[in-house]
């Protein structure tokens, strides 16, 4: 279960489309069910009825906050208890329990962590332009044909901007660009994933890049005495596909009106890599030894490093 992304927080979703009704989402080739409980209580349960196995996400959430199966009627609270059996009043309730995943809302996004069963050893930690009090926020959706390391790698890399990007945010590269231009990667570990910056002829950029472990990249523009940052969060759906959320965070501009602008912008450039990193093969980030690598994809490699170290073998 969850091969190859357990043991892991990640966002989900955004907490606002999360209503009344119990939410379907596919992680990691897992079905997922989301609801809300009584209080506000955020449940995720592996979406099978452990009885027959039907989608608890067919179901209805009860006025007492409990999941009904659609199929025989059992409930469940948010932590996967068994609350009750129809017709059989003598049952054994608590061996009859769903399997539950730690679920907490940060920020705007709901989070799960992919250790059915258990209590996660840490609670999530989210760049903090997707946390922090006083900031304007947009996201877009996107779902891509792709495995997740392959779009996970793509944002946490710096030399194609002036290429995918020669019309949006690689511009400024293409202008300094020359013949004999040289780019320098640097990275830096960090408790959380690591830190990388480009420079380009020796003249480093203020701009960079925060990888937040296992699946979201936060970029940092520099605006003097603003905040200006686009999060990437890269999310493993069903077999090939992948959700990504951008998230963009500001302390300026704060007219409701310009967030459809900000949000036009991350939805192009993020367009803008779809067909690249949809073209991808083999589909899974393979060894770093298959693939021919140069200096400036030293970011990319410290995320495949932790990918084929920690997460691939590893499952739930």
């Amino acid at each position: 279960m969850f091969k190859g992304f357990a043991n892991v927080w990640t966002p989900l979703v955004l907490a606002s489309k999360l209503g009344r009704a119990p939410m379907r989402v596919i992680l990691a080739g897992e079905p997922v069910v989301l609801f809300r409980g009584r209080d506000g209580a955020i449940g995720a349960l592996i979406d099978r009825c452990p009885h027959r196995g039907i989608a608890l996400s067919l179901g209805r959430v009860c006025e007492d906050g409990h999941l009904e199966c659609a199929f025989h009627g059992w409930r469940f609270d948010t932590l996967g208890a068994n609350m009750f059996v129809p017709l059989n009043p003598d049952a054994r309730r608590d061996r009859l329990g769903a399997t539950a995943l730690p679920a907490r809302q940060v920020g705007d996004m709901i989070w799960v962590h992919t250790s059915p069963g258990a209590e996660a050893p840490h609670e999530p930690i989210a760049p903090d332009g997707l946390t922090a009090p006083g900031l304007m926020r947009t996201y877009i959706e996107r779902e891509w044909a792709c495995h997740w390391t392959r779009a996970m790698e793509n944002m946490l890399d710096s030399p194609h901007l002036p290429f995918v990007h020669r019309r949006t945010i690689g511009r400024p590269l293409i202008r300094r660009m020359t013949p004999t231009s040289r780019m320098e990667v640097t990275w830096m570990d960090t408790p959380n994933g690591g830190r990388a910056q480009a420079g380009l002829d020796g003249d480093g950029s203020s701009a960079f890049l925060e990888f937040f472990r296992p699946n979201m990249m936060a970029l940092n523009i520099p605006i003097p005495g603003r905040h200006l940052r686009i999060h990437a969060l890269v999310i493993p759906a069903g077999a090939g596909r992948t959700r990504l959320i951008v998230a963009g965070s500001r302390d300026f501009a704060r007219l409701p009106l310009l967030n459809l602008w900000f949000s036009w912008l991350n939805g192009k450039i993020a367009d803008e890599d779809k067909a690249v990193v949809e073209s991808s093969g083999p589909q899974e980030t393979p060894p770093a030894v298959a693939e021919h690598s140069v200096a400036t994809d030293r970011a990319t490699l410290q995320f495949r490093k932790y990918y084929y170290d920690t997460l691939r073998d590893s499952h739930a």
